[in-house]
């Protein structure tokens, strides 16, 4: 039950630290993203925190075999950056252009009711199944082409 209590009060801090920062206004991200308009820089700084304590949160658990909560630490462990990295970030890009939002506002817009951020939450959670089929498709298309050799 800890375990549970943890994970919605730091959700509900992540939730309001993006009402707060702006991070839930399309128009404010899409400022940030308009490098030849009337650019507005401030969104940079709420980035530059977030990395920031990324970093140090980083830091920290690297030197740690279990959370804080008593879990096992699974931190990513690869460094490669390939095809699927590259197109997976120019998707990613692309809707946060194109919307003004990334996953996390997202949800917290289409929790405040925002149906701009329902459409979005919706079409992120169809794209999201239609990898999985994909991938599983793709996992038993190379397991059956495996034994047939």
């Amino acid at each position: 039950m800890k375990h549970r209590i943890s994970e919605f009060l730091v959700g509900l801090v992540f939730g309001l630290g993006l009402i707060v920062s702006g991070m839930t206004d399309p128009g404010k991200v899409l400022g940030f993203l308009d490098l030849a308009g009337l650019w507005d820089p401030s969104l940079a700084f709420v980035m530059g925190g977030a990395i920031a304590v990324g970093v140090f949160a980083f830091a920290v658990a690297r030197k740690r075999t279990t959370s804080f909560l008593g879990g096992g630490m699974h931190l990513p462990t690869s460094s490669d950056i390939d095809r699927r990295l590259v197109i997976g970030s120019l998707v990613f890009g692309a809707g946060w252009g194109l919307a003004g939002f990334c996953p996390g506002p997202a949800i917290v817009s289409a929790g405040a009711g925002q149906p701009k951020a329902i459409v979005f939450v919706v079409a992120m959670l169809v794209g999201m199944w239609l990898f999985e089929v994909a991938e599983r498709r793709a996992r038993i298309s190379s397991s059956n082409n495996a034994g047939a050799h």
